[in-house]
């Protein structure tokens, strides 16, 4: 290798480099920040409210893997693709279903409560609904599922740094609001960064594919957002509960779903990270279009 040719090599390795290096810190960092704005009265919504809870936790949890498989289908896609669709489907919004709740004018207890639970719940749906997905699309592409794995890491890179956020929460609560100020500004660029290096990685696959895929996952956030509202309105719940339902079964964690994908411990394959960086482009333009129809057309 030649001297004039070294920068080139530089670049390259820097952006061939495994994302799991990348997206471990990000993922870690998203549930420490959902940790620190979560207090010990969000879970009593449970008791005192438990119709929205209920409602929005089963489209979150049921409804919303079985839209997908749906999707997923319609499209014909490669049991990677598959497999990646489903994967974003059983990620649980994280927190930043609540900054969307907010800007929309939605209940965002009511939020903070559903993503605090799917975030607990999900822990052991993703496992056990991945394994399923897995097992009937995935000997084809001879992919399997280490769920063990799978639910260790789970507990990990979530439920370890959620149990320390919420601890400093209830310890610090001045810390831990000054401290999720900080992170919640950092949250949205980390993730544009991971796209990023994403993109850059797998450029000639996406560019390929995002026709269908970007397709497929506007369809998927339409017919999961219209979902909510669906049950919102046969629950006859509040618009503020309506508006929020609508994000929170709307919105997925793709940092958690590219995790899972990349994670040499489990899929070890970015191929089937590829739905989840399109599904995250695609659902932010969709929500942010919402947001600001409910800011133009609803008064409180």
């Amino acid at each position: 290798m030649t001297l004039p040719y070294f920068p080139f090599y530089i670049f390259h390795f820097t952006f061939f480099m495994n994302t799991i290096v990348i997206v471990l810190p990000i993922l870690t960092l998203l549930m420490f920040d959902l940790g620190l704005a979560l207090k010990p009265h969000d879970f009593a919504l449970i008791v005192a409210r438990p119709k929205p809870v209920l409602v929005g936790l089963v489209g979150q949890i049921l409804l919303l893997p079985l839209i997908a498989w749906g999707v997923g289908h319609l499209f014909h896609f490669s049991p990677l693709f598959l497999i990646g669709i489903m994967l974003v489907a059983c990620s649980p919004g994280g927190s930043s279903s609540n900054v969307f709740s907010m800007l929309a004018k939605g209940d965002v207890a009511l939020s903070v409560t559903l993503t605090a639970c799917s975030s607990i719940i999900t822990l052991f749906t993703l496992p056990l609904i991945m394994a399923w997905v897995t097992q009937a699309v995935g000997e084809t592409a001879q992919i399997e599922l280490p769920v063990g794995n799978l639910l260790v890491q789970n507990l990990v890179l979530m439920a370890v740094p959620i149990g320390i956020g919420l601890l400093i929460s209830v310890r610090k609560p001045t810390f831990a609001q000054r401290l999720h100020g900080v992170l919640r500004r950092i949250a949205m660029p980390a993730l544009i960064f991971l796209a990023t290096i994403f993109f850059f990685q797998h450029r000639a696959t996406i560019v390929a594919e995002f026709g269908s895929l970007g397709l497929a996952m506007t369809l998927l956030i339409l017919a999961t957002t219209s979902a909510g509202a669906l049950l919102s309105w046969l629950t006859r719940l509040t618009g503020q509960e309506r508006r929020t339902l609508v994000i929170e079964i709307g919105m997925q964690n793709a940092a958690q779903a590219i995790t899972v994908a990349c994670s040499p411990l489990i899929f070890n394959n970015e191929v089937i990270a590829i739905p989840a960086i399109v599904y995250a482009l695609m659902m932010n333009v969709v929500l942010l279009i919402y947001v600001g129809l409910t800011k133009r057309f609803v008064k409180n």
